[in-house]
């Protein structure tokens, strides 16, 4: 049975409440710290890639710059703690409309550039930031980076109760879910058909009269604070931030996330990056080549699944859900 678009939008939320209530119950049942650390981790990591992801579903581009939307917006809010005397939750809020509005002004202004030149242009603008944050040391702590000084409370939670194992468990997979609900309620909107138009063929959408400019700048803006959000969270995570969180390995490495969970389907970058985090620990426990190992995965991930590994669990779903004997086809005499 094929489901409307007005149908599979009204199944957002009830999925969304599942999956809350699921996250719940596993900060209840795991008892080992170092389990929700590293989930803990892996949901980070995954609102990364899924910031990224958008940006290369909806408009097709591939940035290798992103670190910087993801180190930038921890600095912003270490540096106004540490400067200013204002709270924590606007440091947070000034931190991501900061971001909005850089990248919102950057967008109308990169998004133009096509294929290899926006990516290669990304990688230039990461570099840049990486440089001076790693060379402005009375602002940033140079190399050897900054603690962040957060407040006693947060949001109204004592900063001791949210850093507990479990707590933060659920507050970067709530994070998480309610991203992923954003953007499957966003796909599914008028807005989300117009972009995918316009990345499918942005000449025929101008055709029919749709400008492509303000939509890819508004995806760009999108999944540029969607890893805003995500370098906050790492930092309320670690309670410290530095260069390297900017450099472009770390764009890199979302985008293998990225690949190998497969970007076609909104939750795709997420699975991708919870798998790469978790075999990062137990395959690194093996060897200290572990990337390598991983690299060889992504080939094989490239190779034989038309989608990631959200593609390839979406056949084996289709297939377990299809009644026996559907489409055989039976012939008469």
């Amino acid at each position: 049975m094929t489901l409307t678009i007005s149908q599979r939008r009204g199944r957002i939320a009830p999925t969304a409440l599942a999956a809350l209530a699921l996250v719940l119950a596993a900060s209840q049942f795991i008892r080992s710290e170092i389990v929700l650390s590293l989930l803990t981790q892996a949901a980070v990591y995954a609102v990364f890639a899924t910031g990224l992801g958008v940006l290369l579903r909806q408009n097709g581009m591939v940035s290798f710059g992103h670190a910087a939307f993801f180190g930038l917006s921890a600095y912003v809010v270490a540096i106004l703690l540490q400067d200013t005397g204002i709270s924590a939750e606007a440091a947070i809020l000034i931190s991501l409309a900061g971001i909005a509005v850089f990248a919102l002004l950057l967008g109308f202004v990169i998004v133009r550039i096509p294929g290899i030149a926006f990516a290669m242009l990304t990688l230039a603008l990461g570099q840049l930031f990486y440089q001076v944050a790693l060379q402005s040391r009375a602002l940033t702590g140079g190399a050897d980076g900054i603690s962040i000084d957060w407040p006693d409370t947060l949001f109204g939670i004592p900063l001791g109760t949210l850093l507990e194992p479990a707590t933060l468990f659920m507050t970067t997979w709530t994070v998480l879910i309610l991203s992923i609900a954003l953007l499957s309620w966003l796909q599914r909107s008028q807005f989300g058909r117009t972009t995918e138009a316009i990345r499918d063929n942005p000449e025929r959408a101008m055709f029919i009269g749709i400008r492509p400019m303000a939509p890819r700048v508004l995806i760009f803006t999108l999944s540029a604070v969607l890893t805003g959000l995500a370098g906050i969270l790492a930092a309320l995570n670690t309670g410290f931030i530095s260069p390297e969180s900017m450099h472009w390995s770390v764009s890199g490495t979302a985008l293998m996330m990225v690949v190998v969970g497969g970007y076609w389907r909104i939750p795709g970058p997420a699975l991708g990056a919870v798998v790469f985090i978790v075999a990062k620990d137990l395959i690194g426990d093996f060897s200290t080549h572990w990337l390598s190992l991983f690299g060889l995965v992504l080939i094989i991930v490239v190779v034989f699944t038309d989608n990631g590994l959200s593609g390839a669990l979406q056949k084996l779903t289709d297939r377990l859900r299809r009644p026996r004997g559907a489409g055989r086809q039976t012939t008469t005499h």
